[in-house]
Protein backbone atom coordinates (compact mmCIF):
# COMPACT_ATOMS: atom_id res chain seq x y z
CA UNK A 1 0.00 0.00 0.00
CA UNK A 2 1.25 3.46 -0.90
CA UNK A 3 1.87 5.93 1.88
CA UNK A 4 0.14 9.25 1.78
CA UNK A 5 2.62 12.09 1.54
CA UNK A 6 2.32 15.53 3.00
CA UNK A 7 -0.08 16.49 0.25
CA UNK A 8 -2.44 13.56 0.77
CA UNK A 9 -3.54 10.78 -1.53
CA UNK A 10 -3.28 11.20 -5.28
CA UNK A 11 -6.38 12.66 -6.87
CA UNK A 12 -8.64 10.29 -8.69
CA UNK A 13 -10.11 11.39 -11.97
CA UNK A 14 -13.83 11.47 -11.37
CA UNK A 15 -14.85 12.25 -14.90
CA UNK A 16 -14.63 15.97 -14.26
CA UNK A 17 -12.99 18.23 -16.86
CA UNK A 18 -10.26 19.67 -14.62
CA UNK A 19 -9.22 16.53 -12.72
CA UNK A 20 -7.13 14.68 -15.30
CA UNK A 21 -3.63 15.71 -16.30
CA UNK A 22 -4.73 17.21 -19.58
CA UNK A 23 -7.72 18.81 -17.84
CA UNK A 24 -5.42 20.55 -15.38
CA UNK A 25 -3.22 21.80 -18.22
CA UNK A 26 -6.32 23.11 -19.99
CA UNK A 27 -7.45 24.93 -16.83
CA UNK A 28 -3.96 26.45 -16.49
CA UNK A 29 -3.97 27.63 -20.12
CA UNK A 30 -7.44 29.13 -19.74
CA UNK A 31 -6.36 30.88 -16.52
CA UNK A 32 -3.28 32.25 -18.28
CA UNK A 33 -5.39 33.56 -21.15
CA UNK A 34 -7.87 35.09 -18.71
CA UNK A 35 -5.04 36.97 -17.04
CA UNK A 36 -3.39 37.98 -20.34
CA UNK A 37 -6.62 39.11 -22.02
CA UNK A 38 -7.81 40.90 -18.88
CA UNK A 39 -4.53 42.76 -18.39
CA UNK A 40 -4.36 43.67 -22.06
CA UNK A 41 -7.94 44.96 -22.08
CA UNK A 42 -7.48 46.89 -18.83
CA UNK A 43 -4.41 48.70 -20.12
CA UNK A 44 -5.98 49.39 -23.53
CA UNK A 45 -9.25 50.66 -22.07
CA UNK A 46 -7.48 52.80 -19.47
CA UNK A 47 -4.95 54.37 -21.84
CA UNK A 48 -6.31 54.41 -25.42
CA UNK A 49 -10.01 53.59 -25.38
CA UNK A 50 -10.85 56.26 -27.97
CA UNK A 51 -8.54 54.70 -30.59
CA UNK A 52 -10.35 51.37 -30.98
CA UNK A 53 -13.19 50.93 -28.47
CA UNK A 54 -14.71 47.89 -30.18
CA UNK A 55 -11.41 46.02 -30.26
CA UNK A 56 -10.68 46.79 -26.62
CA UNK A 57 -14.15 45.83 -25.45
CA UNK A 58 -13.85 42.56 -27.40
CA UNK A 59 -10.59 41.86 -25.56
CA UNK A 60 -12.41 42.51 -22.27
CA UNK A 61 -15.21 40.16 -23.35
CA UNK A 62 -12.62 37.51 -24.20
CA UNK A 63 -11.14 37.89 -20.71
CA UNK A 64 -14.56 37.37 -19.11
CA UNK A 65 -15.19 34.31 -21.30
CA UNK A 66 -11.81 32.86 -20.33
CA UNK A 67 -12.52 33.43 -16.61
CA UNK A 68 -15.90 31.68 -16.84
CA UNK A 69 -14.36 28.78 -18.78
CA UNK A 70 -11.53 28.49 -16.24
CA UNK A 71 -13.89 28.42 -13.26
CA UNK A 72 -16.30 26.02 -14.95
CA UNK A 73 -13.56 23.59 -15.97
CA UNK A 74 -11.88 23.73 -12.56
CA UNK A 75 -15.12 23.42 -10.61
CA UNK A 76 -16.58 20.51 -12.54
CA UNK A 77 -19.94 19.04 -11.70
CA UNK A 78 -23.03 19.60 -13.83
CA UNK A 79 -23.15 23.37 -13.25
CA UNK A 80 -19.43 23.84 -13.82
CA UNK A 81 -19.50 21.80 -17.01
CA UNK A 82 -22.55 23.71 -18.26
CA UNK A 83 -20.89 27.08 -17.55
CA UNK A 84 -17.71 25.92 -19.26
CA UNK A 85 -19.69 24.64 -22.24
CA UNK A 86 -21.48 27.96 -22.70
CA UNK A 87 -18.26 29.97 -22.27
CA UNK A 88 -16.23 27.79 -24.62
CA UNK A 89 -19.00 27.84 -27.24
CA UNK A 90 -19.14 31.65 -27.02
CA UNK A 91 -15.35 31.67 -27.30
CA UNK A 92 -15.34 29.52 -30.44
CA UNK A 93 -18.05 31.63 -32.09
CA UNK A 94 -16.19 34.81 -31.07
CA UNK A 95 -12.88 33.62 -32.47
CA UNK A 96 -14.48 32.60 -35.76
CA UNK A 97 -16.61 35.74 -36.17
CA UNK A 98 -14.01 38.28 -34.98
CA UNK A 99 -11.24 36.44 -36.84
CA UNK A 100 -13.19 36.50 -40.08
CA UNK A 101 -14.31 40.13 -39.71
CA UNK A 102 -10.82 41.32 -38.79
CA UNK A 103 -9.44 39.78 -41.97
CA UNK A 104 -12.35 40.79 -44.22
CA UNK A 105 -12.47 44.41 -42.99
CA UNK A 106 -9.21 45.39 -41.25
CA UNK A 107 -10.38 49.02 -40.99
CA UNK A 108 -13.12 47.91 -38.56
CA UNK A 109 -10.39 46.77 -36.15
CA UNK A 110 -7.76 49.51 -35.99
CA UNK A 111 -6.04 47.60 -33.17
CA UNK A 112 -5.93 43.86 -32.60
CA UNK A 113 -8.04 41.93 -30.15
CA UNK A 114 -7.22 38.57 -28.60
CA UNK A 115 -9.39 36.97 -31.29
CA UNK A 116 -8.24 39.07 -34.29
CA UNK A 117 -7.07 37.03 -37.28
CA UNK A 118 -8.08 33.90 -35.37
CA UNK A 119 -5.64 34.67 -32.56
CA UNK A 120 -2.60 35.22 -34.75
CA UNK A 121 -1.02 37.46 -32.10
CA UNK A 122 -1.19 34.53 -29.67
CA UNK A 123 0.10 31.93 -32.15
CA UNK A 124 -3.47 30.78 -32.96
CA UNK A 125 -3.96 29.32 -29.48
CA UNK A 126 -7.35 31.14 -29.22
CA UNK A 127 -8.49 29.17 -32.28
CA UNK A 128 -7.34 25.78 -30.98
CA UNK A 129 -8.22 26.27 -27.30
CA UNK A 130 -12.03 26.09 -27.59
CA UNK A 131 -11.79 22.95 -29.72
CA UNK A 132 -9.62 21.33 -27.05
CA UNK A 133 -12.00 22.56 -24.34
CA UNK A 134 -15.04 21.09 -26.07
CA UNK A 135 -13.23 17.78 -26.58
CA UNK A 136 -12.26 17.74 -22.90
CA UNK A 137 -15.86 18.40 -21.85
CA UNK A 138 -17.09 15.61 -24.13
CA UNK A 139 -14.53 13.22 -22.70
CA UNK A 140 -15.50 14.15 -19.13
CA UNK A 141 -19.19 13.67 -19.93
CA UNK A 142 -18.51 10.22 -21.36
CA UNK A 143 -16.43 9.23 -18.32
CA UNK A 144 -19.13 10.47 -15.94
CA UNK A 145 -21.79 8.52 -17.86
CA UNK A 146 -19.74 5.32 -17.61
CA UNK A 147 -19.26 5.72 -13.85
CA UNK A 148 -22.89 6.51 -13.01
CA UNK A 149 -24.99 3.51 -12.00
CA UNK A 150 -27.73 2.48 -14.40
CA UNK A 151 -31.13 3.93 -13.59
CA UNK A 152 -33.68 1.42 -12.41
CA UNK A 153 -37.10 1.44 -14.02
CA UNK A 154 -39.97 2.93 -12.03
CA UNK A 155 -41.95 0.45 -9.94
CA UNK A 156 -44.95 -1.11 -11.61
CA UNK A 157 -48.30 -0.29 -10.14
CA UNK A 158 -50.52 -3.22 -9.11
Amino acid sequence: MREQGALGAPAESGGEPGTSGRGRVLVAVYATFALAAGARAAVQIATRFGEAPVAYLLSALAAVVYVVATVGLARGGPRGRRAALVAITVELIGVLVVGTLSLADPAAFPDETVWSAYGRGYYFVPLVLPVLGLLQLRSARQQAAQKSPPKSPPPKSP
